[in-house]
């Protein structure tokens, strides 16, 4: 089982120094939310929660994550980033995939592109984004993006995005694809890629959905041995826990480890001594 560390919600000095511990102390990784901005009103609610209500109070921090991997691959030299999850269909392909690739080249290959389709209309509309046809918008864009990070000469010709010959530099490393998402259609998005992110579910949901995306990937002739599923659990707090869920298929989980021992504004310090307990906890040393 690897366990990466969400940075979700702290400030930005703040998580330079958890990622930096998390590195230290052997953590597996580290989980890097997306959202541009955080509008005051929404028409769409929020759809992770019983009641439609945002997990996140206003003017909570939500940092650029290729300029947050910019700042955290410098001081890491071990953990692989994660981003927990980034709306393509939000942004145009080309400064996209120049700044994810860029992020790639400094981080040395530890970075692993985890995408969603997005939910909030209100931040696409502000943006410029149509919001409808987004999850087709979304695989094009990810054709398009793999195919700018080769080397060499590309062209490319869809239905949303057209390019003339051209190249982008600098080339990374290989960028592997995570699809978020709960629904059906979201499996067999990741299905077609590298793995699979969860949202906040039980383990019990989380084993489901694995078996449901083994048998996408068996539709399409693929195995799971080279397919990563990482997911948050709402229900796992001991060894035996996480144990389960590892031979329920689950490779990964995101946590924020300090929040076991003590409240989510408690001190960097604080933050810190709850990573490392939980490691002894967990009998991951």
């Amino acid at each position: 089982m690897r366990f990466y560390v969400s940075i979700a919600f702290l400030d930005i000095r703040e998580a330079v120094e958890v990622a930096r511990a998390a590195d230290e102390l052997g953590f597996d990784g580290i989980g890097i939310p997306d959202h541009v901005v955080n509008l005051e009103t929404l028409a769409t609610p929020y759809p992770y929660t019983d009641d439609g209500r945002r997990r996140w109070k206003p003017f909570t921090p939500w940092p650029d994550p290729w300029v947050m991997i910019g700042a955290l691959a410098p001081v890491t030299t071990r953990v692989r980033f994660i981003t927990t999850v980034y709306i393509p269909a939000m942004r145009e392909p080309y400064s996209a995939a120049k700044a994810i690739g860029t992020a790639a080249v400094l981080a040395a290959g530890r970075l692993d592109l985890g995408v969603g389709v997005g939910w909030c209309r209100d931040e696409f509309e502000l943006l410029g984004r149509p919001f409808e046809r987004r999850g087709a918008r979304t695989d094009e864009m990810l054709t398009l993006m793999q195919q700018l990070w080769q080397p060499g000469w590309t062209d490319f010709d869809g239905e949303f995005f057209s390019a003339p010959r051209l190249e982008m530099e600098p080339t990374p490393p290989p960028i592997p694809i995570y699809v978020g998402g709960l629904s059906d259609v979201a499996l067999r998005r990741a299905a077609r890629h590298d793995g699979w992110i969860g949202d906040l579910i039980s383990t019990d949901e989380a084993v489901a959905r694995v078996a449901r995306l083994a048998e996408l990937r068996a539709e399409r002739g693929l195995s799971m041995e080279d397919f990563t599923v990482i997911t948050p659990l709402t229900d796992a707090f001991l060894p035996e826990h996480f144990a389960r869920a590892e031979a329920g298929g689950i490779d990964g989980v995101i946590t924020m480890p300090w929040m076991y021992y003590s409240p989510p504004n408690c001190s960097t310090a604080d933050k810190i001594d709850g990573m490392a307990r939980f490691r002894r906890d967990m009998q991951l040393d």
